[in-house]
């Protein structure tokens, strides 16, 4: 059996945390990995950790899920769950797969879960077949940046530098944003503020690896993992 999906509840209610984590615990496909009562924590967690699925409710304070899904540059697979349908309609704009209204039904909970399953199988069959670019914003347009062109990428506040043997491209994602659309077996974190391309490494020295006459920091939470990859 494949590794459980990871995903998160974000719901200011706690029934509903209830109602959904025990739905969640009887399918062994899916692991719950967070709960999060308001947008923020969602936030935090999404910049840090990568997720599946998240299960969203719209009516929120402070921060609605509809606004959530706004503000994050990228975010996972969404279930919507809410006592309303008014949004309906509005929420496909935002990549949302199913839409569950209070009192959610185990049946229909299991319907809107293997919708996700059944996208989920698409989209790996298809990025096996073309995980050759990633798509990022520049200038207010998304681009495709092949990946065999980046060199690497550099922290630069909210925004990422993108460095590739053409030109170099300021992205508006942050850097945790990147790291998560990029293969992890092309691509290492090795500092908090860069990601590196490792088949463009040219050179390590002791605190840092050249790249096109570029001598990127290495940090100390990363050499092991580094010198280990570049060994393979």
């Amino acid at each position: 059996m494949k590794d459980p999906k990871k995903c998160i509840i974000v719901d200011d209610e706690p029934a509903a945390h209830y109602v959904l984590a025990n739905y969640i615990k009887q399918n062994p496909q899916l692991e719950l990995v967070f709960q999060g009562y308001n947008g923020i924590e969602a936030m935090d967690y999404l910049r840090e950790n990568k997720v599946d699925l998240m299960f969203l409710d719209i009516n929120m304070p402070e921060i609605s899920g509809m606004e959530l899904l706004k503000i994050l540059q990228t975010h996972p697979k969404t279930i919507l769950t809410t006592a309303y349908s008014e949004f309906a309609l509005e929420s496909y704009d935002y990549g949302v797969i199913d839409y569950l209204l209070k009192p959610i039904y185990f049946p229909r909970f299991l319907k809107a879960v293997d919708r996700f399953f059944s996208m989920e199988n698409t989209t790996t069959k298809s990025e096996e077949a073309v995980a050759n670019s990633v798509s990022v914003k520049v200038d207010g347009y998304f681009i495709e940046i092949e990946l065999d062109k980046l060199l690497f990428a550099q922290s630069f506040g909210n925004y990422v530098k993108l460095h590739t043997t053409k030109r170099t491209y300021l992205a508006s994602i942050t850097t945790s944003e990147l790291e998560k659309c990029l293969p992890e077996k092309n691509f290492m974190r090795i500092h908090k503020s860069y990601i590196v391309a490792l088949d463009k490494i040219e050179e390590t020295e002791k605190d840092f690896v050249i790249i096109k006459n570029e001598k990127l920091p290495v940090g100390i939470t990363y050499k092991r993992e580094l010198s280990d990859r570049l060994k393979k």
